[in-house]
């Protein structure tokens, strides 16, 4: 699969994807763009973006973990994420404090550890510039491999728990009294945006993991009329801006970093639909 998948992005008419990290960086953006892009429709429906950038700098504590025991940042990370997306959802159910001032602390708290660890290693703090400003690029077959479970585990929990999750976001208590288990959903979400935001961190980095959720999402939501279709704009916002992010970074007369570069082609979109959402509000007046 991730053979046929490198082949496809070796038909590209561009030299730099003859290069085989530039096809497995490619690979993996394909299969993270659906699950970014549905994330973030569903981050903006529930308000929960402050949420996605808590998790994705916990990436700072997770990587730093792992590197001073001796474990894979790519296996600390995520788990770190997961526990701090766990214990947000938690406390926002047990505290009186709304959501956005228990993802504060939260927030801050891992923030502060991450630095203070990473401040007293220097060694560490070199390996940790990495998922600073993200590196596609490195991305190997085994982390596709896990992608790709990854992507399989999303469709399955979406196509269960879409309408639910919807529900919820919509009025928690009425969902509840209809018989939605709404702490269950809410943990269950909390992990799998964990796990797609540290996998995102590898593309775009720790700064900009949140504009790939947002940023796409909000494009859409300037020019879809329907939820279906805010999706599906969505998919095609993040899908093209990973893409073409990825191809002009590699190119000499550009130079800049890849996730840098998705991020500014999907803010170029939202101001094209930003634009046309205007003239569309202007004729309809």
């Amino acid at each position: 699969m991730i053979d046929l998948m490198c082949h496809l992005a070796s038909l590209l008419p561009f030299e730099a994807m003859q290069a085989r990290f530039m096809q497995q960086a490619l690979t993996a953006l394909v299969l993270l763009a659906p699950m970014t892009a549905l994330l973030g429709v569903q981050v903006i429906s529930f308000r929960m973006a402050f949420f996605s950038d808590a998790i994705s700098h916990s990436a700072f504590a997770g990587v730093a973990l792992g590197l001073m025991a001796g474990l894979h940042p790519h296996l600390t990370m995520p788990l770190f994420g997961v526990l701090v997306g766990l214990a947000v959802i938690s406390v926002s159910r047990h505290s009186s404090l709304s959501a956005d001032t228990v993802t504060g602390v939260l927030f801050s708290a891992v923030v502060a550890f991450g630095l203070a660890v990473v401040s007293r290693h220097n060694t560490v703090a070199r390996d940790v510039q990495q998922f600073l400003y993200g590196d596609i690029l490195t991305v190997g077959e085994a982390d596709i491999e896990w992608l790709m479970i990854l992507l399989i585990l999303f469709v399955v929990f979406q196509i269960f728990a879409c309408n639910r999750l919807l529900y919820i976001g919509l009025h928690p208590v009425v969902a509840r009294a209809h018989g939605v288990a709404v702490a269950r959903w809410q943990y269950l979400f909390a992990v799998l945006l964990a796990l797609v935001v540290m996998f995102s961190v590898w593309g775009v980095g720790v700064l900009l993991v949140t504009a790939l959720l947002i940023v796409p999402a909000a494009a859409a939501r300037n020019v879809a009329s329907t939820a279906g279709g805010m999706y599906w704009w969505a998919f095609l916002v993040s899908l093209s801006s990973s893409a073409a992010g990825l191809i002009l970074s590699a190119q000499p007369w550009m130079g800049t970093a890849t996730g840098a570069t998705i991020i500014l082609i999907a803010c170029a979109w939202f101001a094209a639909s930003a634009v046309w959402a205007a003239l569309r509000g202007r004729r309809r007046d």
